[in-house]
């Protein structure tokens, strides 16, 4: 009789498991559909910019009036930037697309800087137009490049995960996969004929390498010494399960990677620690998080507990939103009451329990320096004021450094004002007056 029960329950069990593994099968082909999607749909987007920038560049070829090149220009560069977050969204990661994602930078910073001056005073130097022209041929080849991959995606059904999947470390990217055709891409563009872009390569922006040069001659440290620092950063037993490898090679800076499970909280972390002064550059906890117990405040208040733990002095809450249970803090260091923008960390604090579960301080490790020279303001708080619309009513004012569009940093004042229902941020240049920048704050999003 016992035989008979025991044998019953072995075959209640084997089938339960059948079922749970199928609901899991189930549910993991329903993920990588969708991301699959996802994935098509930024592809496809991707495509559609490219042959927009080729376009629009075509048609600056042929305009000689600001009235018409000006927008035109714009449109090259707000259309750069739509191809640029289509390219981010992809999953090739693991590819060193850096050639590409500058190409895509310069063309966009180029026709900004050419789009904002005055071209009545300063017209197109013959330089700028054998620029443009440069720039039309080879945007022409990357759209004929990208026009035979997405004719491949589109006959081949190509799955953009199952591609990720099978791909081996130590074995070639095969020609007819979605990576070895982003990656005859890139290798396009290194073989384009040097562009004269003048200020521009001055002003590319290459934070990897910024890193990379930040980091530079500090003391190195090992996998077990890097181990034993994220278990304390993220006040972690001994007992934790910790995974750690080099960086992808694609990343300029040496770091290592860690993988982190939490069980007794049931959280997984993901980290980069620098090689180079061991320095968590960015980690992200991944659990499920229950209804806010907690108020903003309160997370502000964890957060800070949080840098100071980790001997991250001298930053001061800057802005604040609430995402349906997560506290999205934005924190800059402040010297001699002016707050350094760049220099700046994002923290991000689950209000179900308080724990830091996102942080990032690349702009802190890039831009930190105790004793920066700031200048004396050569405009006065009112004189800066007067610049102001009018119709924005001033609640609150600060110095501060700020970069602006091309990466240049810039003194500053810092004015917070209201007009109807919008909280705006105003940048008036403390130096000349000028209107930096306009920025509409955020409110905290509903929970739907």
């Amino acid at each position: 009789m016992f035989r008979n029960l025991l044998i019953a329950a072995l075959a209640v069990a084997v089938v339960g498991t059948g079922v749970w593994g199928y609901q899991q099968k189930q549910e993991k082909n329903q993920l990588q559909i969708t991301a699959n999607n996802t994935y098509q749909r930024a592809f496809h987007d991707l495509t559609y910019h490219i042959d927009q920038i080729e376009d629009e560049l075509g048609k600056t070829l042929a305009m000689n009036t600001q009235r018409q090149l000006t927008p035109s220009l714009a449109d090259v560069w707000r259309v750069t930037s739509l191809a640029e977050k289509s390219l981010a969204e992809l999953p090739v990661q693991e590819l060193n697309m850096d050639d590409t994602e500058k190409y895509l930078f310069k063309i966009g910073d180029f026709t900004y800087r050419t789009s904002v001056r005055d071209l009545n005073k300063e017209p197109l130097t013959d330089k700028e137009y054998e620029t443009l022209t440069q720039l039309y041929e080879q945007a022409s080849s990357i759209r004929e490049s990208m026009r035979k991959t997405q004719a491949t995606v589109m006959q081949g059904g190509m799955q953009w995960l199952a591609q990720n999947d099978e791909q081996r470390e130590d074995e070639p990217t095969q020609s007819s996969s979605v990576a070895g055709h982003f990656e005859r891409l890139n290798k396009s563009v290194q073989g384009f004929s040097e562009v004269e872009w003048g200020a521009t390569d001055s002003a590319i922006r290459n934070l990897n390498g910024e890193l990379k040069e930040a980091l530079a001659g500090k003391e190195k440290i090992s996998k077990e010494e890097a181990k034993q620092r994220a278990l304390d950063y993220l006040k972690l037993g001994e007992g934790t399960s910790v995974q750690i490898n080099d960086s992808p090679k694609a990343l300029e800076y040496p770091a290592y990677s860690l993988s982190i499970d939490d069980p007794d909280n049931q959280a997984n972390y993901d980290m980069d620690m620098s090689v180079e002064g061991g320095e968590p550059i960015w980690f992200l906890q991944d659990r499920q998080i229950d209804k806010a117990k907690i108020s903003l405040n309160e997370a502000v208040n964890k957060a800070q507990n949080f840098l100071e733990r980790g001997g991250k002095e001298g930053m001061q809450l800057v802005e604040s939103t609430q995402y349906d249970n997560v506290g999205v803090l934005e924190f800059a260091y402040v010297q001699d009451g002016v707050r350094i923008y760049p220099d700046n960390v994002m923290i991000e604090v689950a209000l179900d329990d308080g724990d830091v579960i996102s942080y990032v301080g690349r702009g802190h490790l890039i831009h930190h320096q105790e004793d920066r020279q700031i200048p004396e303001p050569k405009l006065t708080k009112e004189e800066a004021q007067a610049k102001v619309n009018k119709h924005v009513e001033i609640q609150e004012d600060h110095l501060a450094v700020i970069e602006n569009d091309i990466n240049e940093e810039v003194f500053v004042y810092e004015f917070y004002g209201t007009r109807d229902n919008d909280t705006y941020r105003i940048f008036i240049n403390a130096l000349t007056g000028e209107e930096e920048k306009v920025e509409r704050m955020k409110d905290s999003e509903p929970e739907y």
